[in-house]
């Protein structure tokens, strides 16, 4: 597990992210590029990540990061780019909204997203999710959920997800 503290997506990372997702308004043939992705090897071989990644090693981010790190960076810049309006809510309370009397993410879906182990399945599941949400997301708390995935990230998750109240018989 690695420690917060010594992990690159911190709150000086933030600001960069929030600017680089904004330019995507502008940069629109990047944002297709990073939708069109399907995979996160697709998403690391694309030229528009090639200049994100760039750009955030000029703004910090250490030339020498893993490669665990860097796929991490890449789900979150590929996950950003199908993110179409900022939003102030963590994504399970997104996703537990309701949309009539179900969720915009059912329970089946959200509980096989909890089950995600992998980076690249992370980045599959939440590609999918996404429009689910009407692609609305908080950039900063998307990005450091994928970034920090894990064990800690999936209970806090599924404590903030709105489990529908069982009616007993």
């Amino acid at each position: 597990m690695e420690d917060k503290k010594s992990t690159p997506i911190e709150v000086i990372f933030a600001k960069p992210l929030f600017n680089w997702w904004q330019g995507l308004d502008e940069d629109r043939a990047s944002r297709a590029v990073l939708r069109r992705c399907a995979t996160l090897d697709a998403v690391t071989l694309s030229d528009a990540y090639q200049h994100f990644y760039r750009y955030m090693v000029a703004c910090g981010w250490p030339e020498n990061a893993s490669e665990r790190q860097r796929d991490k960076l890449a789900a979150i810049a590929g996950l950003l780019a199908h993110v179409k309006t900022e939003d102030t809510q963590r994504l399970p309370i997104k996703m537990s909204e309701l949309a009539g009397d179900r969720p915009l993410v059912s329970e089946l879906r959200f509980r096989d997203l909890l089950k995600v182990e992998t980076t690249d399945e992370l980045f599959d599941s939440l590609r999918r999710v996404l429009p689910l949400i009407d692609k609305k997301a908080n950039i900063y708390l998307l990005a450091n959920d994928v970034y920090f995935w894990g064990d800690k990230i999936k209970k806090d998750w599924a404590y903030s997800y709105r489990w529908p109240v069982k009616q007993s018989a």
